[in-house]
């Protein structure tokens, strides 16, 4: 196991002032669910699990510099169907533990993979949102055996971070707090976001340390072990990356990819629900009897 990285918050009073609103976020839950603590070779995962245990696995995984209670509003709706499980990402500003694992490295594969042991789960779906999107890429390419069905949001680790979006990020974090907000508002694009997210997201600039090592890139032989059924969700107005880039060079390596580009839509996919749960659920019966 990689030796835990306490760094990864500005301050202590940083570190707890973010879980002292992560706890806040989860006394108000919407759903019944349990908290679970995982062991891996590569430190304890945080995990929010709720729904039918009889049900079908479905795993959230968040985006870069988030935690898994970002899937609150959606939370509900996949629990109907599925039994979910939110998970906190090491090294980013949730519960699970602080290591960052090299992008390119299997970490984050092996990381997964132990915690699908650790929570008896076979196989399994995986919905991820832009990192967690990437997270889920690396799990299934390395291991599709697991994998009965993945769901992408904008995911990273197929094109590059478009210069423009580094170019700005670094202008905004320079200009202290007030930058921070600009720069989550500008990924955040057009769609109105629930002014405690945006709270929250705004806390978690201020005192987390994001990452800034560069980003890894999968291969054409890597994405070409994708042979299960894709979906693929991004906006015309992502200011991160090209989802229509993406989608063009999925087309020619994923022969079961199904993809839907939003007019206008930015990085922050809110309101998805709707959207992914007709894949999901397609053939259920079929992932149910195994």
């Amino acid at each position: 196991m990689q030796k835990a990285n306490s760094s990864i918050y500005k301050s202590d009073a940083g570190e707890r002032a973010i879980l002292a609103v992560y706890d806040s976020v989860l006394k108000n839950w919407p759903v019944e669910y349990q908290t679970i603590t995982v062991p891996t070779r590569h430190g304890d995962t945080f995990v929010i699990a709720g729904g039918d245990e009889s049900k079908p696995a479905l795993i959230l995984l968040h985006g870069s510099s988030s935690n898994a209670t970002s899937w609150i509003a959606d939370f509900p709706e996949y629990s109907r169907h599925f039994r979910v499980y939110a998970i906190d990402i090491p090294g980013d500003p949730g519960r699970s533990a602080p290591n960052r694992l090299p992008w390119n490295s299997l970490g984050y594969a092996e990381w997964l993979l132990d915690t699908l042991d650790g929570l008896k789960i076979e196989k399994t779906m995986l919905l991820g949102l832009s990192q967690g999107g990437w997270t889920a890429l690396r799990f299934a390419t390395c291991y599709p055996e697991r994998v009965y069905k993945l769901a992408l949001l904008t995911p990273g680790g197929i094109v590059p971070t478009k210069k423009s979006f580094l170019f700005k990020s670094i202008f905004y974090l320079l200009q202290g707090k007030r930058g921070v907000r600009k720069l989550n508002r500008y990924v955040a694009g057009s769609l109105p976001v629930h002014p405690d997210a945006m709270k929250f997201m705004d806390l978690i600039m201020t005192h987390f340390k994001a990452r800034i090592d560069r980003e890894y890139l999968f291969t054409d032989d890597e994405l070409k072990r994708i042979t299960m059924p894709v979906l693929l969700i991004g906006g015309t107005g992502d200011v991160i990356r090209s989802n229509e880039a993406i989608v063009r060079r999925l087309e020619n390596l994923v022969p079961q990819l199904q993809s839907s580009i939003i007019p206008g839509m930015g990085h922050v996919l809110i309101n998805m629900t709707q959207n992914i749960l007709p894949f999901l659920k397609a053939g259920i019966t079929d992932v149910e009897d195994g």
